[in-house]
């Protein structure tokens, strides 16, 4: 016995290792297919939950907006983070960016196609929140 503990024996294997039997290819195309939709459903979540997306949604469905119009129609927006969300929603295909000639130069904001087809969405979420949501 060198050294100054015994030397012991490795421990033996007790718990099973649980294996399951490959899914078949049907199962397999179902999960990705489900996988897809969701990652998908959860993508427009994420966009249109972002703090003040729905407010800045809500002002361009009137139609071509100014920044500073934006600023004044949702209290407590920042400038800084309205630029961040049209960005984001340019990035996506929902706002359309703008620059109008002449002195001095002037930049409107507009919804798609695909924005606008959010008007049921937050439509249908505005009756929601009246219905459900408490007032502060």
């Amino acid at each position: 016995m060198k050294g100054k503990y015994p030397r012991m024996a490795a421990p033996k294997r007790t718990t099973r290792v649980n294996r399951k039997r490959p899914a078949s290819k049907f199962s397999r195309r179902a999960d990705e297919a489900e996988s897809k939709v969701c990652a998908r459903f959860h993508h427009a979540v994420e966009l249109i939950g972002r703090r003040w997306t729905g407010a800045i949604i809500s002002v361009l469905m009137t139609g071509p907006t100014g920044f500073n119009e934006m600023l004044t129609a949702v209290p407590g927006l920042s400038d800084r983070l309205l630029t961040e969300r049209l960005r984001e929603l340019k990035a996506e295909g929902l706002v359309r960016r703008t620059v109008l000639p002449g002195p001095p130069v002037r930049v409107s904001y507009e919804l798609t196609e695909a924005g606008k087809g959010l008007k049921p969405v937050i439509d249908c979420l505005g009756r929601w929140a009246d219905q459900w949501v408490k007032a502060n």
